[in-house]
């Protein structure tokens, strides 16, 4: 959360609003305010949209908060996981109470096509959920159990005892 917040005024410092500052053929510095969610989604919304938003965020950070209160120390991967993507949340909640819209800097692009500005928050939060994920997929449990599979040990039992009574 500090090194999002940390970017976000080096980037309001010195940068303006819509300027666009090429760093490499492919990547860009520009400054918006996206007062919408991810990828600017329900950004016309009008009136009140950052205080829905706040909402949303905070909302959906409660399980988040209760996981990370259930996990043991020796989960450190899953509690890094949900670390990522709470302060992620939390920087980006800053930025709704601070300026009514969060604000995003960083934009990649191949040719004409830009993938939507994003911050140093929302890498946290995509990481953080690809790690969770990636948990999930190897097969990892929740608080770094491993998940067992509940029909690998009878079969195999069967088998042995149907190959011993030949």
């Amino acid at each position: 959360m500090g090194l999002d917040l940390v970017t976000k005024r080096l980037a309001i410092d010195n940068l303006s609003f819509y300027e666009i500052k090429s760093v490499t053929s492919f990547f860009n510095l520009i400054l918006v305010k996206n007062q919408g969610a991810a990828f600017s989604l329900l950004s016309g919304d009008g009136p009140g949209q950052g205080i829905k938003m706040i909402g949303l965020s905070v909302l959906a950070m409660v399980p988040l908060i209760w996981f990370y209160s259930q996990a043991k120390a020796r989960d450190r991967g899953f509690l890094v996981s949900l670390g990522l993507v709470l302060g992620g949340a939390i920087g980006n909640i800053c930025d709704r109470i601070r300026f009514g819209a969060v604000v995003d800097f960083l934009d990649f692009h191949f040719r004409d096509r830009h993938w939507p500005a994003f911050n140093v928050a929302d890498i946290a939060i995509c990481v953080g959920v690809g790690l969770l994920a990636l948990s999930i997929v190897t097969g990892r449990g929740p608080f770094g159990h491993q998940a067992k599979n509940p029909t690998s040990g009878r079969r195999a039992g069967r088998a042995r005892t149907s190959r011993s009574s030949e």
